[in-house]
């Protein structure tokens, strides 16, 4: 908690990048400070892969990962997007991290235990 404020961390594949501003929005009006992606590498952002193909593990993606994990550690609770109960590899890793660090986890679907 920042002051009255929870901070919430969205996670989950750039590919939703409509669904990462809705809810983002969503969350500011219910009070709560949302930390987001810094780049939408599946939905253009094409930096993330250095001219390479997308999905190659590049300096810039290994850095947007371990810097989306700090934000992860100024957050009081993680919300995963997840649409159509979609978890990519990048997501499950943050979604452990979490939990590793007594994160509170949210998801914009429900998912089967």
């Amino acid at each position: 908690m920042v002051k009255n404020y929870k901070v919430v961390t969205l996670c989950g594949s750039t590919k939703f990048k409509d669904e990462f501003l809705r809810v983002q929005k969503e969350l500011t009006l219910k009070g709560n400070i949302v930390i987001s992606v810094g780049l939408f590498g599946h939905s253009g952002d094409n930096e993330v892969w250095e001219n390479m193909d997308e999905g190659t593990l590049t300096k810039t993606k290994k850095m947007l990962d371990d810097m989306h994990k700090r934000k992860i550690d100024m957050a009081d609770e993680i919300f995963v997007i997840n649409v159509d109960g979609y978890i990519g590899e990048s997501t499950k890793s943050e979604i452990e991290y979490a939990k590793a660090n007594g994160k509170a986890i949210s998801y914009l679907e429900n998912i089967e235990k």
